[in-house]
């Protein structure tokens, strides 16, 4: 009988042991299972928050179009996205009406060529733009664009501010100069009999000047939309360009003494519009001229890569709106060294190729981990840690914007040139919980800098582009 009770409880304990080991066994695998589905949302947010993917249409007609993709406050993050990206594509012979921004604009040529012209120290400047051209406009600034290639459409990419002054966070205003039904002109928001009175001619005559234009705020000037009011205004004869000047440069000044500086700019302006002939003596010498980031040689380069930047040290220009630019070329399955921006915000768009974004929250966790293909955005918070990774089939070329004008001294985390060099140490050591020697040798296992070879870590190739400017 005892015999029999000593067995029974030897299986009872063996079946409790059982029982507890699979339980334990279910625990752990419904943790892991928690984990998993944590990291993949966790990577989900990343992709959210740091891929500026979606894409609204700011202008769209038929001889162009302007996209855009959205900074602004993340809900319920502390994340703050201060800059609007856009993507202007011009027909040929078209034209960006005059207009002005409650934002700074950095314009970046990504294909084509146009001219831009704008207000400078009170005199009108025009300046030609090419592939690969830097140019700045201040924001309160009137300025129009034109594409005169006869067969080629001209692609720019442009940051726009968000600033305090801005009229809302999540958005930007143009203020059209001209315009009529589509766009409206700020000039048909004053009082008629005002408006009339200021520009010398009849209330009938005023409105058919402020509704002949409804083909929107980019315009045909030539071929098949040749009775585009821009186009008429422009194949006039000079002196009946002036004729038509004559009656409308002198707008608002009586109705608002306080525009008067304003006044003078949409002088400049349309005197230039209208009046081609003369706009070369009126053309401003002392304008900036752009600045071509192709032209300019490599400020890091090995058999890796190469990467160039803009400040405001190289480009005067750049100080008014704040903003630096940069152009990174990487090679097959090679990376730039995971790093830190200790000044600024950073901006980029991909040019070519496709390849991954790595970024790390300050709890050592990863942000997001996302492939990117030409076309897309993506931004990186001031601090967080991050790196680019080329995919192994090709090269990766991105183009970008950052928040600050002044020269940015990238920490690298890893690297011959990183904090790793120079922090190490016994502190840097017991930091890890590892002798000197052992960090010795880890820190100097990697001989290159800034652009590393690391085809394990890139990404699979992907063909499919994202269309942004049609």
């Amino acid at each position: 009988m005892g015999k029999r009770r000593t067995l029974l409880l030897l299986v009872l304990v063996l079946f409790s042991a059982l029982v507890t080991s699979v339980g334990g066994y279910e625990d752990e695998g419904r943790r892991r299972e928690r984990d998993e589905e944590e990291e993949s949302e966790q990577k989900t947010q990343g992709e959210k928050w740091f891929l500026l993917r979606h894409l609204h249409d700011v202008v769209k007609t038929d001889a162009g179009s302007m996209r855009l993709v959205k900074g602004g406050y993340r809900r319920g993050s502390f994340l703050h996205s201060p800059m609007h990206i856009g993507f202007i594509s011009m027909e040929p012979n078209s034209l960006f009406i005059p207009q002005y921004l409650d934002s700074d604009l950095v314009l970046f040529v990504h294909h084509g060529e146009a001219r831009v012209g704008h207000i400078y120290k009170d005199e009108l400047a025009e300046r030609s733009l090419k592939h690969g051209d830097v140019y700045t406009i201040p924001a309160g600034t009137a300025f129009y664009l034109e594409n005169r290639v006869k067969n080629e459409r001209v692609h720019i990419i442009c940051s726009i501010d968000i600033t305090s002054e801005t009229m809302g966070w999540h958005a930007f205003q143009s203020f059209f100069i001209g315009g009529g039904i589509y766009p409206a002109s700020v000039l048909a928001g004053f009082d008629h009999t005002t408006l009339s009175n200021a520009l010398n001619v009849s209330t009938e005559e005023l409105s058919k000047f402020l509704t002949r234009q409804s083909s929107g705020p980019i315009v045909h000037l030539s071929g098949f939309h040749h009775t585009n009011t821009w186009s008429k205004f422009l194949d006039l004869e000079p002196h009946h360009r002036l004729a038509h000047l004559k009656r409308i440069v002198n707008v608002a000044v009586e109705a608002s003494p306080k525009e008067e500086e304003t006044t003078w700019s949409l002088r400049k302006i349309l005197f230039t519009i209208l009046n081609r002939e003369d706009a070369v003596e009126r053309v401003s010498h002392k304008a900036p001229s752009a600045y071509n980031l192709y032209n300019r040689n490599p400020d890091f380069k090995n058999d890796y890569g190469w990467s160039k930047k803009l400040d405001e040290s190289d480009y005067s220009p750049l100080k008014q709106s704040g903003n630096g630019v940069y152009l990174v070329n990487l090679s097959q399955g090679s990376m730039v060294a995971p790093h830190v921006n200790p000044t600024a915000i950073e901006y980029g768009v991909v040019l070519k190729g496709t390849g991954r974004i790595q970024i790390v929250y300050p709890n050592g966790t990863l942000a997001m981990n996302a492939r990117v293909r030409e076309g897309d955005v993506f931004w990186v918070p001031r601090y967080f840690p991050f790196c680019q990774i080329a995919s192994t089939n090709g090269l990766f070329e991105f183009f970008g914007f950052t928040t600050s004008a002044r020269r940015n001294h990238q920490q690298f985390l890893v690297g011959k040139n990183s904090l790793m060099q120079s922090l190490r140490g016994p502190e840097f050591a017991a930091a890890f919980g590892i002798g000197e020697k052992r960090l010795k040798r880890i820190t100097n296992a990697q001989h290159e800098q800034v652009i590393l070879p690391s085809s394990s870590s890139a990404a699979p190739g992907d063909k499919a582009t994202r269309e942004l400017w049609n």
